[in-house]
């Protein structure tokens, strides 16, 4: 009686699992950093007195559209990862999953770009919220608005964490794919 081999019954051979067990993992960190950060960022919001406790200054998140944009982005990107998990498994399962891989890596791809641009936006307004510009006499807010800024710059920490998960992901599905 003849032998049948792994490739012949769509199990993936260990080279291969090993990659999409990976896959599956660099995933989950990057639905952590993404999801953290879009949830630091959007529940950020402090308010100071000014005179009387009756005029207070408050500032949030959604106060500024590029961090608006970052919530959004960052949440597009979680939802993204949390539905490629299933592909993730089946290339676990399969050998010869050609298709949805490609299809991974090109979505892989967009989202890095999305999650790349919002959280360029916000970085750049936390920039600016840090250290203010003197040539158009914007001031800087964070010594005022300290534990905003703080929230604020740490949500970061967890989307450039998902960004560069991303394109780990990106190479390992070129990996993949060039091993076939």
């Amino acid at each position: 009686m003849m032998k049948v081999g792994a490739m012949q019954l769509g199990v993936a051979p260990p080279a291969n699992r090993g990659i999409a067990i990976l896959d599956f993992v660099l995933r989950i960190i990057a639905i952590v950093g993404t999801l953290a950060g879009a949830i630091a960022m959007a529940t950020t919001n402090q308010t100071l007195p000014f005179f009387a406790q009756f005029v207070r200054f408050r500032a949030k998140f959604n106060d500024l559209p590029s961090l608006a944009f970052f919530v959004v982005a960052s949440s597009i990107v979680s939802a993204y990862l949390i539905l490629s998990l299933p592909l993730s498994v089946l290339h676990m399962v399969k050998a010869n999953a050609v298709n949805s891989r490609v299809l991974l890596l090109f979505l892989d791809t967009a989202t890095m770009g999305l999650l790349m641009a919002g959280s360029s936006a916000a970085a750049a307004i936390v920039l600016l919220a840090h250290d203010g510009n003197n040539k158009v006499n914007w001031f800087a807010i964070c010594q005022q608005y300290n534990s905003f800024c703080k929230r604020v710059s740490g949500s970061l920490i967890g989307s450039y964490a998902g960004v560069v998960v991303l394109i780990l992901l990106i190479l390992l599905s070129g990996v993949s794919l060039s091993r076939r």
